[in-house]
This record gives C-alpha cells, structure tokens and sequence, in this order.
C-alpha cells in the first residue's frame, strides 16, 4: 500500500496565449503581508537560530536585505533594514557561540552553520554603511576556507551543498557579487574546487560507480541539489576561469553530467539517491522536490546548457519544468526547499531560458495556488516562517516574480 500523493493534483489552468505581465502592486501587498507576519510571529531568540541560513534568523536578513534591493520596496528600505539588523543580533550571537564551542561542520557550514551567517552579516553591513563591521565578517568568513580545503575533511561527506564544499562556494559567489570584490585569493578558490574533484574521483574509482565524479553523504550516493551530486557538479560549473585552466576537469564533470541525465525518467524527475535505481518508489511517492528531484536538478542542467552549448541539456530542463507542473503543488507546504515556492522557481528559470511566456505563466499559477482554499489543507512546515521551508523563502520567490527576468533561486545563480 503506498501513501497518499505528495502533491496536490493540478487543476490551474496552462498558458492558452495572453499577456503575462507581473501584476507588480498585487505583488508587493502580497509580499509586505507575508513580511509583517514573519516580523510579528519569529521571536528573534537564540532558540530561533539553529539551521542557520537553511531554518534559522539568518535566512530572514537574507529576505529582507533582498527586498530592500529592490526598487518596488525604496519606500520600505529603511523599515527593512531595520527588521534584518534585529534578525542578525541573536544570529550572530549564535554563530560567536558556536565559534568558541562547536564542532567543525557548524563553524563551516554555508546554510546549515556560521559561514553563512558571516555572509549575510557581511552584505547587510555594508548596505549600513558599517565597513569595519563587514571587514569583520568578510574575514570570518573567508578565514573557514582553510578547514574545508582537506579533500577528507568531513568523513560523513564534505562535497554537498548544506554543509560542505559546494555551499561555501555558492556563498562565495553570493558574497563577491554583493559586495563588488574578491573574498578570496583564486588559489584558495582552485584548491577547493581541486579537492572536489580529488573527492569525487577517488570515490568513484574506491565504489566502482559509473559516474565519473560520485559522491556519498552519510553513505548515501544522493542525485539532487541539496546534498547530492548535481548540486556539487553545479558550483564546479559555475566558476569559469579554474574550468578553462582544468580542461580535464571539466571533461569529467561532462560526464559526469551526462551519466545523470541517463537517469531522467520519463517524466522527467530524477531519482533520489544511487540506491533508488530500478523504481522502488511509487509515482505518487517520487519526490519532486529541490533537495531531491527535477526541481533542484535543473539548475545543474541549465547551467550545463550555458558551459556546454548542447541543447539536450535545454531539453531536459524542460521535461524538469514538465514533471514540476504536473507534481509540484507539493503538500509539504509553501517554502523553495520541497514547498511550492520551489516549485515556481522551475518556471523562473525556464523563462530566463527560453523567453517563452508559459513559463512565466506557470510560475505566477503557482504562486496564485498558496492563496488558494485548497492549499490551506497543506502541511505547516517545521519552520514556517524560514527561507527554505517557510514564508521567508516565499517572500523571496514572489518579489522574484516582479522582476522574472532577474529572478535566481537564493544562491543558486544560473546566469553569470
């Protein structure tokens, strides 16, 4: 007997022609409401703050520092700000904790621990003007490098994009954007993507696995974005320069890509993990996520399109943006992890891809649906008011949706 579907069956109607211009003042009514209610409902207490960006206060100064950015919100600026500094006072208190206390992975982590929080300590600093203050941080963050260039430096699995190698990179990439300048020397850029190709290689050839660069987190071969292989194979793509000086590497990482992409089903989801080859899942069960799944697997593909120029990568993020419409209504809830804000940043990216206006149209059914009757029958998540499970991630996705020719999944840059 297999559970009850994932998701909620769609009944939204598909493009049939017309205008998809954002109705931009909806969406800013609907964003400053999700905004006052996370401000008013998420104590800024310590006990808040565990899972960092992921969970945690930090992700909601990324939300608002992000809001604040834009030009819809000028007139809300200040009021934002002030809202992100309160949110990053108990985070930074946290992260200065487990500093002095914690154990390696949660000093180093990107979302899950204080790399991130350095991160956005770092942003929201400079947009206050407070440069000493983000020096600070930009050295506290560049300073964790050093502990995860070690190919082994973390037994359970230090490549993924949580907790490992592949997070600190997004959040490098983020951060240097943000502020305009290099946080780290290239050196110590290489020798972390170096050490992820070390790792990759020599887990294959130890495992005897087909893909040319595989990985394990807690003996797991997991597939998707969060702590699997396309999320590592992702920011491996996403630094042009060590590409073109490691022709070899980049050669591997192909293939390693072109193995994965043996694994779309026909629908055009991914499995899991290694382990799930051969269907063990139901296809009411198969997890259309970002963590696991099309969903986050896309990224990795468009971001293969645009390295490699070979359009059976743009075709098979379309048959991701296909399986995402038919199962994405997730139940779990509305946040961009494995809720519907998730789900909606498919069609962002397809429309940045293709400029075709279903996408764009698919996006703002999704984001109609967590406004729906129906939807209130979904699950509250664990962190309701969080960026990847919660509104804060929410928040992200419809401000996003006002201007969805720059729209990015939070540190998951496709367009360089």
């Amino acid at each position: 007997m297999f559970s009850p579907k994932r998701y909620f069956v769609n009944n939204l109607p598909d493009y049939t022609g017309g205008d998809v211009t954002p109705n931009k003042a909806q969406l800013k009514e609907r964003t400053l409401e999700l905004v006052e209610t996370i401000t008013k409902k998420w104590a800024k207490n310590h006990e808040n703050c565990d899972g960092g960006l992921y969970v945690g206060l930090a992700g909601a100064v990324y939300m608002l520092h992000h809001l604040s950015q834009r030009p819809e919100f000028a007139g809300e600026r200040d009021s934002l700000l002030k809202q992100a500094s309160a949110y990053l006072k108990p985070a930074l208190e946290c992260a200065n904790h487990t500093k002095t206390r914690g154990h390696k992975v949660d000093i180093c982590a990107f979302l899950l621990g204080n790399a991130g929080v350095y991160a956005v300590a770092a942003v929201v600093h400079k947009t206050l003007g407070n440069m000493e203050e983000c020096k600070k941080y930009i050295s506290e963050f560049s300073q964790l490098a050093s502990a995860l260039i070690p190919v082994n430096w973390l037994s359970c699995g230090g490549d993924e994009f949580l907790v490992g190698r592949a997070g600190y990179l997004a959040g490098l990439l983020w951060l240097q954007s943000e502020l305009g300048c290099n946080v780290l020397e290239e050196p110590a850029v290489n020798a972390m993507l170096d050490a992820m190709v070390e790792s990759g290689q020599k887990y294959a050839h130890e495992h005897k696995s087909p893909v040319p660069l595989m990985y394990q987190y807690y003996k797991t071969e997991y597939l998707g974005a969060a702590h699997g292989l396309s999320g590592i194979l992702q920011m491996m793509l996403s630094f042009p320069a060590w590409l073109s000086s490691r022709p070899q590497a980049k050669e591997l990482i192909r293939k390693s890509v072109d193995v994965l992409l043996t694994l779309q089903t026909s629908s055009g989801n991914f499995p899991c993990a290694m382990d799930e080859l051969g269907g063990q899942r139901h296809p009411d069960d198969e997890l259309v996520h970002w963590c696991h799944g099309a969903p986050g697997t896309v990224y990795l593909l468009a971001r293969a399109y645009m390295v490699f120029q070979d359009k059976k990568y743009l075709e098979a993020c379309i048959k991701c943006g296909e399986v995402t419409w038919l199962k994405g209504l997730l139940k779990k809830g509305p946040g961009i992890c494995h809720g519907i804000a998730g789900s909606g940043y498919v069609f962002l990216t397809l429309y940045q891809l293709t400029r075709d206006p279903i996408h764009l149209h698919r996006a703002q059914q999704f984001c109609s649906f967590i406004y729906s009757r129906e939807f209130r029958q979904a699950r509250t998540p664990d962190s309701p008011y969080s960026l990847y499970e919660g509104l804060s991630g929410t928040v992200h996705f419809i401000v996003d949706l006002m201007n969805p020719e720059q729209a990015s999944f939070p540190f998951f840059k496709i367009f360089m």
